[in-house]
């Protein structure tokens, strides 16, 4: 029972935290109906959060549970609640189960309700002559997807963006699409043709949309690197990528600083660079190498008039995602991926015509091409923020932009309540929020969706190699906090324990065929990453993932984590095997294990390592630097555990199962 002492004890003064309790002592009815009408009638933005924990523990006990509920009016409106009247089903569960079992009849329709352009129609939509590990999609057809990117009116805008400090500019299709036909045109001139691979290292910004499109309109396939890299990773994904060229910036502008990324490119010994200036004013900060191109005289040469069509298997991006082994698995999308990503988006995030649609990435990460085709295959509008997306002015782009679905990685979010920077930002326009590439926080994620008058958040979980989620939630189910509320249409899960038996907590598998799902790695044995070994549901071989998977009821369910040894930090995947060979580099330094452990609490992973010593003595400010030089900036060690030996398997292999199991030790501060 709440007491008066309670709410002001949340920082609610004494005549509020009266009226307050009359409201909550009227509440009736089981938890679930309390829960919602406090969240609809109580509850307010600018309330203290204590005061939200207070209610939602005193109501739901320790078993926690929803604090969105759909209204009629989202269901209404909601694509997914189109499609399921349209086949005359009578729930969410039906119209999964039916996009699983009826998997062609589903792609079919998705395909349609995209308005995907063809120049030529496919005569088949899926062909499993060559098994179920290689299907082939929209067999016979001719296309270019960059072409299906364009259906929006022209005056529209396509683009939203704010550089840190500045106005809002906006930049309309028409203008996007002519940018994107003279960047097709200037690689054209410069001798490059279809099929050559040109790499983009650089931020995300309007120009760099344009770049991305305009490659593939050129009919040339684009090799993703994110801009965080040091130049050792750098020039290995230029290497495994076969880029022939590369669009970068000379600075990036961040928190008021300038960063260096051209000077990293030609550490990495790069290909022909074609160079942006970083600032607005003043051109670039760098002399150029004898070759490398200034951006506007690469922009010189005349416009490709039409877009290069092909078969809908040609590669048109190389994204990169770290497995098990030293070089990170270089993956490539075709003009069918995209298609996936559109579809978690028209589905699942419930974009629109016309929506604001924005998720702080980067084109080397899978979000930042997910976000294009997500936006534009459903003709809405993209959102670009050019700084900090854990600071105020983020809060404030998201306000003046008008975004009405925004995606998030947990760490930010816990960044964001950690400093308050976001409370009083007004969210009244977002329809939805996403979250990805973490482990989700369950008190962090209610955070958030109480800033925003509780609009949902929807958990997203898949990968580059699945071009999108097989897990994400919808915004026609009720919400609980780090929790999704279904599987992703058009793709089905099993979870399987240690003895390949289904189970309600275990390792996720896939059940293939589904768009989006890779066919191949260009410097792996695709067959050996996702099948070998695999147990077979019904006589069809599953796909390996990797994620520890727990259903908590039919169709809700929660992630605890990766099973293999990648893992996830700020967002971006990376191997134990990348940061060991970096740190076992290091004078002193036997060998290492590197584990992402779940904090406290549940939330983003930490990084721990495990280091045997020649002297004993912990070097992590020295380990953290050779990160930082080598891997990513952005990888932060939370603690260096000191021990005499790893254990290992009978054939010598390092068990860091049993390492994750043993932590944690008393907390150490994460290096800054």
């Amino acid at each position: 029972m709440i007491q008066h002492t309670d709410l002001i004890g949340c920082g609610v003064d004494a005549l509020e935290a009266a009226q307050l309790l009359a409201q909550i002592e009227a509440l009736s009815g089981p938890p679930e109906t309390r829960w919602r009408e406090a969240a609809r009638r109580i509850l307010r933005p600018d309330h203290p959060f204590a005061l939200h924990q207070l209610l939602y523990r005193a109501i739901y006990g320790g078993a926690g549970g929803p604090v969105f509920f759909p209204e009629p009016a989202d269901i209404e409106y909601a694509h997914i609640t189109a499609l399921r009247r349209e086949l005359g089903l009578d729930s969410h569960a039906a119209l999964f189960a039916w996009s699983v079992a009826e998997r062609e009849a589903f792609w079919q329709r998705t395909v349609a309700r995209l308005g995907i352009r063809f120049r030529k129609p496919y005569a088949q939509l899926l062909d499993l002559a060559q098994g179920i590990e290689r299907p082939r999609w929209l067999v016979g057809a001719e296309l270019n997807i960059a072409e299906s990117c364009f259906q929006a009116p022209t005056a529209q805008t396509a683009i939203v963006f704010q550089r840190e400090g500045g106005p809002l500019e906006r930049m309309s299709f028409a203008v996007l699409e002519a940018l994107c036909d003279r960047v097709a045109g200037g690689l054209c001139a410069l001798g490059f043709g279809p099929g050559e691979r040109i790499a983009v290292a650089m931020p995300m910004t309007a120009e760099s949309v344009a770049i991305y499109l305009g490659i593939i309109k050129a009919g040339c396939a684009v090799v993703a690197i994110a801009d965080s890299f040091a130049a050792p990773q750098i020039a290995a994904r230029l290497r495994i990528g076969a880029a022939k060229a590369v669009f970068t910036q000379d600075v990036i502008l961040r928190g008021g600083r300038q960063l260096p990324l051209y000077t990293r490119l030609v550490a990495a010994e790069a290909p022909l660079a074609i160079v942006l200036p970083g600032r607005v004013e003043g051109g670039l900060t760098e002399a150029l190498r004898p070759g490398d191109r200034h951006w506007d005289q690469f922009l010189q040469a005349a416009a490709l008039p039409a877009a290069v069509a092909g078969d809908p298997d040609a590669t048109t991006n190389v994204l990169f995602s770290s497995g098990t082994t030293g070089d990170p698995k270089a993956l490539p999308w075709t003009h069918v991926h995209p298609i996936k990503c559109g579809a978690d988006a028209h589905y699942h995030h419930d974009v629109h015509p016309g929506d604001v649609v924005a998720w702080p990435t980067n084109l080397g990460w899978m979000m930042g091409p997910w976000l294009i085709y997500a936006a534009f295959l459903n003709r809405a509008t993209l959102a670009l923020y050019y700084g900090a997306p854990t600071e105020r002015g983020f809060g404030e782009f998201v306000q003046a932009a008008g975004i009405t679905m925004l995606g998030v990685i947990p760490s930010m979010v816990r960044t964001w309540r950690s400093t308050g920077c976001m409370e009083g930002i007004d969210f009244s326009a977002i329809r939805a929020f996403s979250t990805t590439g973490e482990c989700s926080n369950a008190a962090d994620m209610h955070y958030l969706m109480a800033l925003a008058g509780y609009r949902p958040i929807l958990e997203y979980c898949g990968g580059t190699e699945l071009a999108g989620g097989y897990l994400l939630s919808t915004l026609v189910e009720p919400v609980a906090p780090a929790t999704f509320n279904s599987a992703t249409l058009g793709t089905d899960l099993a979870i399987l324990d240690e003895r390949g038996q289904e189970c309600e907590s275990g390792e996720g598998f896939l059940v293939p065929p589904a768009i989006g799902m890779s066919t191949r790695v260009l410097n792996r044995d695709h067959h050996e990453v996702y099948y070998a070994g695999v147990p077979k549901r019904d006589g069809v071989p599953l796909r390996r993932h990797g994620d520890q998977v727990e259903r908590l009821a039919p169709g809700i369910f929660r992630v605890h984590g990766r099973a293999d040894d990648a893992m996830n930090l700020g967002g971006i995947k990376v191997s134990s095997a990348e940061i060991e060979r970096v740190l076992n580099a290091l004078p002193g330094v036997v060998e290492t294990a590197a584990i992402a452990a779940p904090p406290p609490g549940g939330g983003p992973s930490l990084l721990v390592i495990f280091a045997v010593l020649e002297d004993g003595d912990s070097p992590l400010p020295v380990m953290q630097q050779a990160i930082r030089q080598q891997l990513n900036p952005l990888f932060k060690i939370h603690e260096v555990v000191v021990v005499e030996s790893l254990p290992r398997t009978a054939s010598n292999k390092v068990m860091r199962r049993v390492l994750r199991e043993h932590w944690p030790r008393p907390a150490a501060p994460a290096v800054e």
